[in-house]
């Protein structure tokens, strides 16, 4: 018996040697394959951000199974950096937020500091403010760790802040900082975006010259790494710079090959863009029909553009809102949490002393008897206090939850009475005043039809103060 025991154990001994390394090389490999397919995702972001998002699907449903929770941070941040490049801010967002959220779990500092520059680049669609706030919380720990490709983007998501706000020259110090750090990592690719944007910069600065031999310095490496979304942003530069230069075929060339590149990535914003480049295009050659059709275009998709943008700020607010909604919860909660584990850890400690004091002396039980049950009536008030505040608080949560979906309803009807009610008589005026620029209409019937739509301007604006101040008005008409 004792010989059958001593060889069972042998065996048990034997399968776990060798059985070990086996799953620990299997997990090896499997966290390998979490990490390829977050790469190669981000690597598809500027050519196919659709295929960003599929891979960076299968890293999570991966790195879920095996609980590798970096994996999963990871793959959180490539999917919202392809919905970034697919135009849709408020899924970028909910993504970046996961992200972060799994990153602070780990303690990963570095990982936070690029989901801070990423959510600050998605901001700067909506808050110039949000976003240098963002981009300042990644630069500190960027710094702290010496992380120059990080450091360096930073500058140069921060030059875009001031090139949108015409702070030219603090803009070119930033994309002039990056250039630098970017040519000594050898990363091509972000030079070429530093090359990009300079030379929008001096676009806007009507410097014609040296936005075309910055622009055409990154068009062809933008094009031999197939640099979709660059190559669309280009081209539209250069088409529109060749505009103002009056060299229409050029333009023409740059605006068609740049309008190809936006439909293969599905950038709709790009591809409104390039009509409008194109309507300037046949207004400067004098090809007014042609240029009126692409007005009527633009003016048509110019409704649904407006309502789709303000859908989105509000809901990029929505989910910052829902953010601090439930960080304050989760403050509360830890605060409730703190005071029952003292509650729990105070009446602990009297109870030991009661104990020590009942062995050492009998005399004193009854006394202790009593000091037992006061405490015990304590602890049951803390314990219906706390029941009280907790049904308080999901009291207050409800409600506070209730009032702003009212308060979004409204402004989400309020915007699509402003999107269908005023902006179809203001694009009227702004064609009637492109036509009689061109000399394309009587000047009095202008005029004329122009009053027309300042009085129904008139009467939507009466409209639309009456509506608002009307305390029971629950909706507008559309």
């Amino acid at each position: 018996m004792k010989k059958t025991c001593i060889i069972l154990l042998l065996i048990v001994v034997s399968v776990n040697i060798y059985a070990t390394p086996t799953l620990q090389q299997t997990t090896g490999k499997d966290t390998t394959e979490v990490n390829t397919l977050n790469k190669n995702g981000y690597d598809n972001r500027l050519a196919k951000p659709t295929e960003t998002i599929i891979a960076a699907k299968k890293a999570l449903e991966l790195a879920v199974k095996l609980d590798y929770k970096k994996g999963i941070a990871e793959a959180y941040r490539v999917q919202g950096i392809g919905e970034y490049y697919l135009n849709r801010p408020d899924s970028a967002l909910n993504r970046y937020f996961d992200a972060l959220n799994q990153y602070e779990k780990i303690n990963d500092e570095l990982g936070k500091a690029k989901v801070l520059n990423n959510i600050g680049n998605l901001y700067q669609l909506v808050d110039s403010e949000k976003a240098l706030e963002n981009f300042g919380k990644a630069e500190v720990i960027a710094k702290k760790y010496n992380q120059t490709a990080l450091i360096a983007s930073l500058h140069l998501n921060i030059g875009n802040i001031y090139n949108r706000k015409t702070m030219y020259n603090s803009a070119l110090d930033h994309y002039t900082k990056a250039y630098a750090l970017f040519t000594k990592l050898n990363d091509v690719v972000n030079m070429v975006h530093c090359l990009e944007n300079m030379g929008g910069l001096y676009y806007y600065q009507r410097d014609y010259k040296r936005a075309k031999d910055l622009l055409l310095q990154a068009y062809p490496k933008a094009k031999d790494l197939d640099m979709n979304s660059s190559i669309a942003a280009i081209n539209m530069t250069l088409a529109d710079i060749y505009i103002a230069e009056n060299n229409f075929d050029e333009a023409e060339k740059y605006i068609k090959e740049g309008k190809s590149y936006s439909e293969l990535i599905h950038n709709e914003k790009d591809i409104y863009d390039y009509k409008h480049s194109s309507y300037e295009l046949e207004k400067r050659r004098k090809n007014y029909e042609k240029a009126l059709d692409y007005l009527i275009d633009i003016y048509k998709n110019d409704s649904s553009g407006y309502k789709s943008n303000v859908s989105t700020r509000l809901s990029l607010l929505q989910n910052e809102q829902n953010r601090l909604v439930n960080f304050y919860a989760a403050q509360k909660k830890e605060e409730i949490s703190r005071i029952y584990f003292w509650s729990v850890t105070v009446t602990a400690g009297l109870l030991v002393i009661v104990i020590f004091l009942l062995v050492g002396s009998v005399k004193r039980k009854a006394t202790t008897n009593l000091q037992l049950q006061e405490l015990n009536g304590e602890i049951s008030r803390q314990k219906d206090n706390l029941d009280r505040i907790n049904h308080h608080l999901e009291e207050i949560i409800d409600e506070r939850t209730k009032d702003l979906q009212v308060k979004n309803k409204k402004l989400s009807e309020y915007s699509s009475y402003l999107s269908h009610q005023i902006r179809g008589p203001i694009a009227t005026l702004k064609g009637l005043m492109n036509l009689e620029k061109e000399g394309l209409v009587d000047k009095q019937e202008c005029i004329t039809m122009m009053d027309k739509c300042v009085s129904e301007i008139d009467e939507k604006i009466i409209e639309m103060s009456d509506m608002l101040h009307d305390p029971g008005k629950t909706g507008f008409s559309s």
